[in-house]
């Protein structure tokens, strides 16, 4: 059975873990395909959503470093920045930077970089069953993969700091009220519902989204003389789309928009 499955239906790309037995820590070989999995949709026009989730009851339980490629010799300084860098933050980048939007139907406990990968996801669905543990303090270790970026911009700096210093599991209510998760629904309803918000925005104008996805994620790092003048190129970027052009017309004529994702 192969521990990452891949789907592209109705111009939703689904994206699986598929390593129940061990929770969904994902692994250096599973880390690579799905950024590569991500490029993808961002450059194929017949992709126009991208789900994340897993099977069994981890959504991801962190990272699996047992299958990573060795290093030979001692390790010098560098090395792990380096590991970083071009690991955990290119991982949870490449959602970032994916030109569809994401969702993450969080299926059951998200740990470590498995938390990360859900929020940095555009959008987060979570079973009622599913927690997120920021799990780095109770190995002694600083938090990777962006969480200290992610979390103060969701949550504020105080609850991030709680939950990063603590380390307690969050049940998927409570996550919900912090502001971690968009929605909270019934385990059994939660791939039905992943597919509905899929396929609505899978019919929606990709081009626009993509803009306003990049909008967003950059306005909290941007002054605001810097972010309107990026607004107002983004606007003009998008008026050239067939999309653009179709929902102008649409509203002139008074009907419902049939977009085309170009």
């Amino acid at each position: 059975m192969p521990d990452l499955l891949h789907v592209v239906e109705n111009g939703v790309s689904w994206i699986t873990l598929n390593r129940p037995e061990a929770m969904n820590a994902v692994t250096w070989d599973q880390r690579e395909r799905i950024i590569a999995l991500l490029a993808s949709a961002s450059a194929d026009p017949d992709v126009r959503a991208v789900v994340v989730t897993a099977t069994g009851r981890g959504f991801c339980a962190g990272a699996d470093l047992r299958g990573s490629p060795s290093s030979s010799g001692d390790r010098v300084v560098g090395d792990v920045s380096r590991m970083i860098r071009l690991g955990a933050q290119r991982f949870i980048g490449s959602v970032l930077d994916c030109e569809k939007p994401v969702i993450a139907a969080v299926n059951g406990t998200a740990a470590g970089i498995g938390a990360h990968l859900a929020f940095a996801c555009d959008l987060v669905l979570a079973a009622d069953s599913a927690r997120f543990i920021e799990v780095f303090v109770r190995r002694g270790l600083v938090p990777d993969g962006g969480g200290a970026y992610l979390l103060p911009r969701l949550i504020g700096p105080q609850r991030a700091k709680e939950l990063m210093f603590f380390g307690d599991a969050v049940p998927a209510a409570e996550a919900k009220e912090m502001g971690l998760v968009n929605r909270v629904v019934p385990a059994e309803d939660l791939e039905k519902t992943a597919r509905a918000w899929a396929e609505r925005l899978a019919q929606g104008p990709t081009r626009a989204l993509a803009l306003t996805k990049q909008l967003v994620n950059a306005s909290l790092d941007t002054d605001r003389t810097t972010a309107f003048a990026t607004e107002a190129t983004a606007q003009e970027l998008n008026m050239t789309t067939r999309d653009a052009q179709e929902g102008v017309a649409s509203f002139v004529e008074r009907r419902e928009a049939r977009y085309e994702g170009r």
